[in-house]
Parts: C-alpha cells; sequence; structure tokens
C-alpha cells in the first residue's frame, strides 16, 4: 500500500514537472521568436550586406555551445537570447532580397503562416497524443547527415533541381524533429527548458528559411 502510495506521489511530482519544463520552454520559445523577429527587422532596416549574415551565423554557432553548455545556470536565458538575436539578424539580408521581388512581402507572410501552421499543428499532435516519437531520432539524424551532405555537393554544382528537393527535405526532417523534441519534453527525456526551447527554435528556423525558398522558387515560375 506504501508503495502505491510513493509510487503515485513520484508519478505526480514527475508530471508536475514536466508540465513547468513545457511552460518555461513555450513561454522562452516565444520569447526568443519575437526577439529573433525584433533583430531581423533591425538588420533589414540597416541593409546589412549577406557578409554580415554569414559572419553572425557563424557566430550564433559558436553560441550555440556555449548556450548548451550554461543551459544548466541562470545565465543560460541571457546566452539564448544573443543566440536567437543573432540568427534572427542574420536572417535580415534574406528577407530584404525577397521583399524586394514582386509579390516577396506576401510570400514572407505566407512562410511565416505557413511555418506557424507546421509548427502548432504538430507541437499539439504530440501533446494531444502524449505518443513516444523517440523512435525517429535515428532516422531523422541519417536524413540530415545525407541533407548536410547534398548541401555541400549543391554548393559546388548549383543545381536548381537539388536545391529545391534540399528544402523540401529539411521541412520534412525539422517537421519530424518537432514531434521528435516534443515527445521528449512530455515523456521526461528533456527536463532543461532552454535546451528544449534551442531545439524548438532551429526546427522553427529552418523550416521557415526553407519553406520561403520553396515558395520563392515555385513563385519565379509562375
Amino acid at each position: 500500500m506504501q508503495s502505491n502510495m510513493g509510487f503515485q506521489t513520484a508519478s505526480q511530482s514527475s508530471a508536475i514537472e514536466i508540465n513547468k519544463v513545457l511552460k518555461n520552454t513555450y513561454m522562452l520559445l516565444s520569447m526568443t521568436l519575437a526577439f529573433s523577429a525584433v533583430t531581423a527587422g533591425v538588420s533589414m532596416a540597416m541593409n546589412l550586406p549577406h557578409g554580415a549574415a554569414l559572419i553572425m551565423m557563424l557566430v550564433a554557432f559558436g553560441l550555440m555551445f556555449v548556450v548548451n553548455k550554461k543551459a544548466d545556470s541562470a545565465s543560460g536565458v541571457y546566452w539564448i537570447f544573443a543566440f536567437t538575436g543573432l540568427m534572427g539578424a542574420s536572417l535580415g539580408p534574406m528577407l530584404s532580397a525577397y521583399a524586394a521581388m514582386p509579390g516577396g512581402p506576401a510570400m514572407i507572410m505566407q512562410a511565416l503562416g505557413g511555418t506557424a501552421l507546421i509548427f502548432f499543428a504538430l507541437s499539439g499532435y504530440a501533446l494531444t497524443s502524449k505518443k513516444d516519437f523517440s523512435f525517429m531520432g535515428g532516422f531523422l539524424m541519417v536524413g540530415l547527415i545525407v541533407v548536410v551532405i547534398a548541401m555541400v555537393a549543391n554548393f559546388f554544382f548549383a543545381i536548381p533541381a537539388l536545391s529545391l528537393a534540399i528544402s523540401a527535405a529539411v521541412i520534412m526532417i525539422m517537421s519530424g524533429l518537432i514531434l521528435y523534441d516534443t515527445s521528449r519534453i512530455i515523456n521526461g527525456g528533456e527536463r532543461n527548458y532552454i535546451r528544449a526551447t534551442v531545439s524548438l527554435y532551429l526546427n522553427i528556423y529552418n523550416i521557415f528559411v526553407h519553406l520561403l525558398s520553396l515558395l520563392g522558387v515555385l513563385g519565379s515560375d509562375d
């Protein structure tokens, strides 16, 4: 009897902790996405060149390791804002280029709307179904490796059809990672809301970038 009561208490405690991680993750995610939108707008207003975007992206990549290292300390929150701020600012030149295209602003809004729809649909499904998507980890990792190799190859060969295939593949993989990462939080596999936020942020970021790329290519064919 006592052991059953102890098990129930432990289960309730675990559920409370998981709900706390979920709440903190979605709160921090919304704040970092809003901050990224602000820094992207500032970057566009300053008309920063693509070279500056590349430098900011490289610095942000380095900061990602700092965020993971500092995720268990209070300073981790400051580092994640530095990371996401740079990621947002690095989008400025690309967004400026798309905004200058015929129908570009509408294209950007479509990409934002599509990204939001994908995220809310998939994370909502993972939250309501409470399914364990950890089995997808290996497939998604292999997919990421293949995509990176394809990106490097396309950097030299610049094949338009391959660019389309890469963007479509990235959107599919990141969609799978939204299910995987949300499932990890729900099932107690990720108890750190800063690391969870970084994972979901990168999924959303990549879906937006590659969805915009797809819309840009398809729109130019009209």
